[in-house]
């Protein structure tokens, strides 16, 4: 049994047999992260001896006849989420050396479900990025090709799934952050509807968009993650007090009658042809499969790519404020309290920086209603699309990313070329459904492509049985 390759719940499955052991898999897992991850760069830290130690208490519990749904299964997670005892970076210099004295709310419910964390994964820093190339320690690289990026922010995770190097993972999605780097390493990667799993712990970057995310080498992968990290929590003021229904039995592979709407607006000029032959393919597949396709409109969606980048600058500017070297991370030293915090927050690097400017200038004194209040109206506008559209259909399809992955550095000096890569995905988190990508194919150059599927709000179990009636059909 060749562990690294199994899916989280084929070894799900192994452990509960008594086929392996926790700590024999995560033993396989830290060597081959050893082997592999020189060259793909996924982790910022490895928790080893943390993992070990998880590891041998899921065993006990295992050997108790214990059946929680990820004991004794490795996981990543992005290193913006807080985990005690360990480093949380936020992929920024000025968090380096910041270990938080607690654990985020998704960590503790993965550990009460005797999770195996095996390490914190590269981010973009602060999660601003489509590419990882803004993490202030080093760039990830995409397992189907080490010239080319992963995607971002949530690229390490995506990249460790995808590498064998964990069997499931956590990021975050504050604009496609978890769905484009799924798309461009060829994993499945769910953006769940906003407050639907708690921010608590997860260091914030825009606080109207950010939600935890779920990455899985199969759709049943990030379902059985999902289905842990789901849930209410009273410390996030916009956490969904609303039942969790049971995701995994959903995965029925039944879509007869599946109302699906293929919106115009995302099959436009600068698409790569081959990722919309895939996308539409998938479509295809999805009509064989019994689901009625119908073409849709979402007018409003021209105005998403400005609309998010005035509300997700504006809502950084606000949430890096706090980082002055008083509270949290290094202090630069300085002539007086002023000149320090100055020295101090020059550690951000120049996309942070450039955010930053962008929401303050934004705020600032006669531009708040020009810039920041019409975008929030705009705003409404799209999460009325979306609400108009699903009165007529139960899911939306469509391309996760209009492009295959880029090689590194093709878009470093050209900041507005890399917001492109995200022009699909950004609406969803405007709108505050939920949304997936799961794979559908090749290009030419052998690199993934992925389909998008949107959900209304709360329609998680919708989109994840559509995916999954997908994947089944495409084994």
């Amino acid at each position: 049994m060749n562990l690294p390759e199994l899916s989280l719940t084929e070894l799900r499955q192994a452990l509960r047999q008594g086929e392996t052991s926790s700590i024999e898999v995560t033993q396989a897992m830290l060597d081959r992260i050893v082997e592999q991850d020189n060259d793909i760069k996924s982790y910022l830290t490895l928790t080893d001896e943390m993992a070990l130690e998880q590891a041998a208490a899921a065993d006990q519990r295992l050997a108790a006849g214990e059946q929680s749904p990820l004991l004794g299964v490795p996981i990543a997670i992005k290193d913006i989420i807080s985990m005690a005892g360990a480093p949380t970076t936020a992929g920024s210099k000025i968090l380096e050396g910041f270990i938080p004295p607690y654990d985020a709310f998704v960590v503790q419910k993965l550990k009460e479900a005797g999770a195996v964390i095996l390490g914190k994964t590269n981010t973009d820093e602060f999660a601003m990025g489509s590419s990882t190339e803004n993490s202030a320690y080093f760039t990830t690289r995409n397992p189907w090709d080490l010239e080319r990026v992963p995607g971002g922010s949530s690229g390490g995770s995506a990249a460790a799934v995808a590498a064998n190097m964990a069997y499931g993972a956590l990021g975050t999605d504050t604009g496609g952050s978890v769905r484009q780097p799924a798309s461009f390493c060829g994993v499945v990667g769910l953006r769940p509807t906003y407050g639907r799993i708690s921010r608590w712990g997860v260091v914030a970057f825009a606080s109207s968009l950010d939600q935890v995310g779920t990455f899985g080498r199969t759709v049943a992968d990030a379902t059985a993650l999902f289905q842990v990290t789901a849930g209410y929590d009273r410390r996030d003021s916009t956490s969904l007090n609303v039942p969790v229904p049971n995701y995994e039995t959903a995965l029925t592979g039944d879509i007869k009658g599946l109302k699906v709407g293929v919106p115009a607006e995302y099959f436009i000029e600068g698409i790569e042809p081959d990722v919309e032959t895939a996308v539409r393919n998938a479509i295809a597949k999805l009509e064989a499969l019994g689901a009625e396709i119908h073409e849709i409109s979402l007018p409003h969606t021209r105005y998403a790519l400005p609309v998010y980048y005035l509300i997700a600058p504006a809502e950084a500017s606000a949430n890096l404020g706090r980082y002055d070297g008083v509270r949290y991370g290094p202090r630069q030293p300085g002539s007086d309290m002023i000149d320090s915090v100055k020295k101090t927050r020059s550690l951000f690097g120049p996309e942070a920086k450039r955010r930053i400017m962008l929401g303050t200038y934004a705020l600032s004194a006669g531009y708040y209603d020009e810039y920041y209040g019409r975008a929030l109206k705009v705003r409404t506008l799209i999460k009325q699309d979306f609400l108009n559209a699903f009165e007529q259909v139960d899911v939306i399809a469509c391309p996760a990313s209009p492009t295959t992955a880029f090689k590194i550095g093709d878009r470093a000096d050209d900041p507005l070329s890399m917001y492109l890569a995200d022009i699909f995905t950004l609406s969803l988190n405007l709108s505050a459904s939920c949304g997936l990508s799961v794979p559908c194919g090749f290009d030419s150059k052998g690199l993934p492509i992925g389909l998008q599927l949107i959900g209304n709000t709360l329609q998680e179990a919708t989109i994840l049985n559509a995916a999954f009636a997908y994947e089944q059909a495409n084994k």
